[in-house]
């Protein structure tokens, strides 16, 4: 998937997980975002007919790759311990997914936060046998309609089986199937409920949204998020990471390392910096997207749904 053009897989990988290669269809970044109106539904048909991809890490947990956001899974006598739901037209192929990795019953869900291709499963999860872990605010944006201004689009509550029952407000840990499970809150990055988990045995640490893998993220600023945020997130995701640490990113390819964080980190700041010396300057918005503040870094990210222009939007949003 280079150049201009995306393919329906590239689109659901970059934004909100991996769909089966071929797919009909192509969309340019700019087409995408202009019909953003039919963005959801778009995202909601790839994911019911994409294969979930599992990536077999260690100590019992695996990657599952297409639906939604990127989730983890923890087999064990305790039950399953998933992070993040995908969407639910993907139940099918996750069932399947989850069957193969075992017979353990579901017993747990953590929402890394509320955003719909990450929560949208939550439900027939729930139904299913998980008891529903979040931050505070993740709860709260799951009980109420919530307006994503750049996607153009209202999200409805979810049903009370999908609503988490168990919230922290920065910190909580389980204990399950033999490993230490740590939940960190961020604070306002990607939104103000996103969380860490981090399997402190097996030294796998899932970012969420804090991290897309090779590609420019989203920032939602409709519930709270903030570029410093994301960076911030990033450090302190550093700060933990070695290099022996698996960690699975939100978005992009589900099994990455502290090297390409690390890149990715350095990329947030540039774009940042650069941004809001142009802003500091008195340029305009558009002035800004046209002189390519991320120049340097598109030929790596900047080739998937949110496009270079989109992107520098967003950071000029919050400096």
């Amino acid at each position: 998937m280079q150049g201009a053009t995306i393919s329906r897989r590239g689109f659901c990988m970059c934004c909100f997980g991996a769909a089966q290669a071929g797919l009909a269809g192509w969309l340019t970044p700019r087409e995408a975002y202009a019909e953003a109106r039919g963005l959801v539904s778009l995202i909601k048909d790839s994911a019911a007919v994409a294969p979930i991809v599992t990536h077999r890490l260690r100590n019992g947990i695996s990657a599952l790759e297409g639906s939604g956001g990127n989730m983890a899974v923890l087999a064990g006598p305790d039950g399953k311990v998933l992070v993040d739901a995908g969407i639910r037209v993907s139940r099918p192929q996750i069932t399947k997914a989850l069957a193969d990795l075992g017979p353990d019953p579901i017993s747990h869900l953590i929402n890394t936060h509320w955003h719909f291709d990450h929560a949208d499963g939550n439900e027939w999860l729930h139904e299913a046998g998980a008891k529903i872990i979040a931050q505070d605010n993740t709860r709260k944006y799951l009980q109420q309609v919530q307006r994503v201004e750049d996607w153009d689009y209202n999200f409805l509550p979810l049903g009370a089986g999908g609503i988490p029952n168990d919230t922290f407000a920065s910190e909580h840990t389980l204990k399950l199937n033999g490993s230490t499970l740590e939940l960190r809150y961020y604070g306002p990055a990607h939104t103000d409920s996103d969380i860490s988990v981090h399997f402190a045995e097996a030294d796998i640490l899932h970012a969420g949204d804090t991290f897309w893998n090779g590609i420019y993220p989203f920032i939602d600023y409709s519930t709270g998020g903030s570029i410093d945020g994301m960076i911030a997130a990033c450090k302190t995701n550093l700060a933990r990471a070695t290099d022996a640490t698996i960690i699975i990113p939100g978005h992009g390819h589900p099994v990455s390392n502290r090297a390409e964080l690390q890149d990715f980190t350095n990329m947030l700041v540039a774009v940042r910096e650069n941004v809001a010396a142009l802003k500091k300057q008195g340029r305009t918005r558009a002035e800004i997207v046209a002189a390519k503040p991320t120049a340097l870094f598109d030929g790596k990210y900047g080739n998937f749904v949110i496009d270079p222009a989109f992107f520098t939007r967003l950071v000029f949003e919050g400096v």
